[in-house]
């Protein structure tokens, strides 16, 4: 196993340098893509690549979304000779010292998709939990399994091989929709999950790109999608399921 760290960035510029400072224990390489970032995102990303060896900016011209971000990143690792792409946000919302333990169940599950399980604290807006339910209740159908705690959390431990081997044939949503699709697809593949659980912290005066309006229609188009995908193959994943449990 040849894990590196992965962190997709669009105008991050006051909590960057506190996630990076936080992964440089784990002594592993990061590559952070910019996303088309501002200009005071670009100056604190080119701080960060001068002052640190281990870090890595690929830098992308325009901002083309959070799955955009990530297939690039994924390229560029599994052309750097990584197996695994170790990913987390750029605004802190995961705590750094949760990192180790994804990587420690990716180095036990070499083949399998790490995902974070998250532990909301009072912090959490009712909303996001409501949300995440209403996502997770859709996942779990569209997958015939519960293996998926969490669709939309962004600490996970991808195994770059069979990722870029989905992604090979459906590249997967852009923006805020690409998280769920290629877990859901990573599944239809046949690559097993593993669940850790983990704390998501939420500030008061953090920045979300989410976007309520046009972010919820693409995830209400890619459950449709991914729902009629379901159809057809839900005897395989059933009976998948079933020989799991034998």
């Amino acid at each position: 196993m040849n894990p590196c760290l992965l962190i997709p960035i669009y105008n991050h510029p006051d909590t960057i340098g506190d996630v990076v400072s936080g992964l440089e224990p784990l002594a592993l390489p990061c590559l952070v893509v910019d996303d088309g970032s501002d200009r005071a995102t670009r100056g604190v990303l080119a701080d960060l690549e001068a002052k640190h060896a281990w870090v890595r900016v690929e830098r992308r011209d325009r901002n083309g979304g959070r799955g955009a971000a990530l297939r690039t990143g994924y390229l560029r690792a599994a052309a750097l000779g990584h197996s695994h792409a170790i990913q987390l946000d750029a605004d802190g919302q995961h705590a750094t010292d949760e990192v180790p333990a994804l990587i420690e169940a990716a180095r036990r599950h070499p083949d399998a998709l790490v995902l974070g399980a998250p532990r909301f604290d009072e912090s959490a807006p009712a909303s996001r939990r409501y949300g995440r339910w209403i996502s997770k209740l859709w996942v779990w159908i569209e997958t015939c399994s519960g293996e998926i705690r969490d669709p939309l959390c962004g600490l996970r431990a991808m195994p770059l091989e069979a990722t870029l081997r989905v992604l090979e044939r459906v590249p997967c949503g852009d923006r805020m929709d690409f998280d769920p699709e290629i877990a859901v697809r990573l599944v239809w593949s046949g690559t097993p999950v593993v669940n850790v659980p983990t704390a998501v912290r939420y500030f008061e005066d953090g920045v979300s790109h989410f976007d309520v309006w046009r972010d919820n229609l693409r995830m209400t188009w890619l459950h449709t999608r991914l729902f009629l995908g379901m159809l057809p193959r839900s005897p395989g994943l059933v009976a998948r399921r079933f020989r799991g449990r034998g």
